[in-house]
């Protein structure tokens, strides 16, 4: 073995296999950003938010694999795994002590795609919300005449 090849041995050794990207493997869960189809914020998991953007990306990518951020407790991602097992893609939960990243949940692929837009706009969620709730005004003089909550 050359000494070249030793020293790369040894060093591979002491600090471990060299990465490529590092910084953004960590942000992203392991994978890189141009694998990347989807992603949820931890709070937009703890809140169940993004179901229908991640359902819609499953049904496109269907090789697809969810990366679970291992620093959020398990019993958020239970509607995301039960999602998941309908379309039969796969999950796991990912740790790393050392990564500081406020994304809860990842859909990505094992090869480059390049999406540009990636994130599920928090002003997106809001129309959508709008959209499902009732008019809470009109709910309030229905109650105040009528005394009825429906």
């Amino acid at each position: 073995m050359s000494k070249s090849k030793m020293d790369e041995y040894i060093e591979e050794g002491i600090y471990g296999k060299k990465e490529t990207k590092p910084d953004e493997r960590r942000r992203f869960l392991g994978t890189l950003r141009e694998r990347v189809i989807l992603v949820l914020t931890k709070g937009q998991v703890m809140k169940k938010k993004g179901m229908d953007q991640l359902e819609a990306a499953m049904k496109d990518y269907p090789d697809a694999e969810i990366l679970l951020n291992g620093k959020v407790r398990s019993s958020y991602f239970n509607p995301y795994k039960k999602l998941a097992g309908k379309y039969n893609i796969a999950y796991k939960s990912v740790t790393n002590k050392q990564a500081k990243t406020d994304l809860g949940l990842i859909l990505a692929v094992d090869y480059a795609i390049e999406k540009e837009d990636i994130s599920v706009e928090e002003e997106q969620q809001a129309n959508q919300e709008q959209e499902d709730k009732p008019n809470r005004l009109a709910a309030f003089f229905k109650y105040l005449f009528t005394g009825s909550k429906k």
